[in-house]
């Protein structure tokens, strides 16, 4: 989608292909709350002091889908710490920071030099999906690495690659059909398909493999896996050791620590 026709509300802080966000001036804000929250990450902490010297996410570039929060700001500035070029979405479009967003746009010495980021709270499910695009969208192709939660930008970069292969008989494509919120990535797919053919299946090879944090981006991308459509192997986060402790099976309501 061009920058023209990007659905950006006109009082939102808008710079074409580098950010889109509720305003810069929530900067000093989010970076307070992020000063916090690195008290309580100490584990992101030592990877910047251990790795930081040797750089080694060094030419990474990196894609991510997740709740854009103070947190997962802690999380993208340990990225480019380490040497990583990023570009975020928040994978909800409620649940954005806007002063978490600007903290990161701005970056640590507050002069914009930082991660590219396209989120903003109270998102329209045409934005939602416009940002996980431009979050996957870099000058000359897709990501090396994607960061996911849901599988929305995952799911997105396999559908893309399934249509150019299969057009409009894709699995994921016809699975797309069936409501207003599917009808909108099939435009969002088939525009780019447009615009650049062979974008999706370039990107989706390139790809070196996501990381996926949810059980329902776990479920959605094992079902792709059977097609197979799944081109790029998947960390599971969600079934991890760590994240059981801190979760239940169905991923929600009382865990190990409540």
């Amino acid at each position: 989608m061009s920058p023209a026709a990007a659905p950006v509300p006109a009082d939102l802080d808008y710079q074409p292909d580098r950010f889109a966000i509720r305003s810069r001036d929530l900067a000093p804000a989010g970076r307070h709350q992020m000063r916090l929250a690195e008290q309580q990450m100490p584990g992101l902490m030592s990877l910047r002091a251990a790795l930081g010297p040797d750089q080694p996410l060094a030419g990474a570039r990196i894609s991510g889908c997740l709740h854009m929060t103070v947190q997962t700001a802690v999380l993208v500035e340990t990225l480019t710490a380490l040497g990583a070029e990023v570009r975020w979405a928040s994978c909800n479009i409620f649940s954005t920071q806007d002063e978490a967003a600007a903290a990161v746009v701005m970056g640590p010495a507050g002069d914009g030099a930082s991660a590219a980021v396209f989120a903003w709270k109270g998102e329209s499910l045409e934005a939602y999906w416009w940002a996980v695009m431009a979050a996957l969208d870099w000058p000359d192709g897709g990501p090396d690495l994607i960061v996911d939660d849901g599988a929305d930008a995952s799911n997105l970069l396999l559908a893309g690659a399934e249509f150019e292969r299969l057009g409009k008989s894709a699995p994921s494509f016809i699975e797309l059909a069936g409501s207003a919120e599917g009808q909108l990535v099939q435009q969002l797919i088939i525009e780019r398909a447009e615009t650049q053919p062979g974008w999706w299946p370039k990107a989706a090879a390139h790809l070196g493999g996501a990381s996926e944090e949810t059980t329902t981006g776990v479920h959605r991308l094992a079902a792709g896996a059977a097609r197979p459509a799944l081109a790029f192997p998947v960390l599971d986060v969600n079934d991890a050791v760590s994240q059981s402790k801190c979760d239940n099976i169905d991923g929600s309501r009382r865990a190990l620590p409540e």
